[in-house]
């Protein structure tokens, strides 16, 4: 799994959750907690996608452009990380008298395909907008624990 996955869904949903549905690529880096230049490079993918639209200016920004419950986690990840659940080396080599060296490599490329297509079919059911809600229910166990802490004290 990459990064850029979690970049995407994170831009996504924070873009989501703004009441102008509008943010530059300072406040997502900020929100994302790296830099603004790996940040602009999967906003450029999610642009060229029709994810998302800029507006130049002064006070322009990224902006969402489809409805966060129509966007799946599976189209993101086959856009942004597909391909990356196996590894970039597996052990092995075609040709060889070893008989597990010389299908290893294609039996766990098949695995990995299959674990690929199954999480794929996973992310599928997911929307930025159920992302969003896991927030929101996050966010209120976090103020609901925070006023149990204060009750504790007084």
């Amino acid at each position: 799994m990459n990064s850029e996955f979690t970049i995407a869904v994170h831009c996504l949903v924070f873009l989501s959750m703004k009441e102008d549905c509008m943010a530059n690529s300072e406040d997502l880096s900020h929100s994302v907690g790296t830099h603004p230049a790996r940040v602009r490079k999967v906003l450029s993918v999610l642009r060229k996608h029709g994810y998302l639209t800029t507006k130049e200016g002064a006070h322009g920004g990224y902006l969402l452009n489809r409805p966060s419950d129509e966007i799946k986690l599976g189209e993101l990840y086959r856009l942004v990380a597909g391909g990356s659940l196996g590894p970039n080396w597996c052990s092995g080599e075609s040709g060889s008298p070893c008989v597990v060296s010389s299908n290893m490599r294609d039996v766990m490329g098949g695995i990995y395909d299959g674990g690929e297509e199954a999480l794929s079919i996973y992310f599928d059911r997911i929307s930025i907008e159920d992302v969003k809600h896991r927030i929101g229910k996050c966010e209120g166990i976090s103020k609901s624990m925070n006023e149990l802490l204060r009750q504790d004290k007084d």
